[in-house]
């Protein structure tokens, strides 16, 4: 099961990105005043944090991956971790795959927020933040039961 959902975030972040940059797609209005197609290349992290820096951002990705699969591995975690793990495995891995052979990650999804216009990120950004938002609901139902 862990390991369909490693694959499927891979595939569905890949396909994605490259159906929005083989388009030529720069800017589309999908619902005015909240959410646009806003294809972007970016050689940073979230918010274009240490742009520029793809070698130490893929190694830092790759380390964590390891790591992750090791605890996955090794500790056989219960499913929620387990699944969370997985979505961070699968976006680290979307995007990793970017910075090593483009240099760069394919951004689109663009939210405005109250106004706010948010950082223009991927499915596999997406399925980072999901997967640490679990992981941290996991971490809490686990102290639970052991405390």
């Amino acid at each position: 099961m862990i390991w369909i959902v490693i694959c499927a975030v891979i595939a569905a972040d890949l396909i994605s990105k490259h159906m929005i940059a083989a388009s030529g797609i720069t800017d589309i209005v999908l619902i005015p005043g909240f959410f646009h197609i806003t294809y972007a290349e970016n050689t940073g992290m979230a918010w274009s944090l240490l742009s520029g820096q793809t070698g130490l951002l893929a190694l830092i990705s790759a380390v964590a991956i390891g790591v992750m699969l090791r605890y996955l591995l090794v500790n056989k975690p219960d499913k929620l971790t387990s699944f969370a793990l997985a979505l961070m495995i699968g976006g680290a891995a979307g995007n990793l795959y970017d910075r090593l052979f483009l240099g760069y990650v394919r951004d689109f999804l663009n939210f405005y927020i109250f106004g706010y216009d948010f950082p223009v990120f991927n499915i596999a950004d997406a399925a980072l933040c999901i997967g640490v938002f679990l992981l941290v609901i996991a971490s809490f139902t686990e102290d639970r039961k052991h405390g």
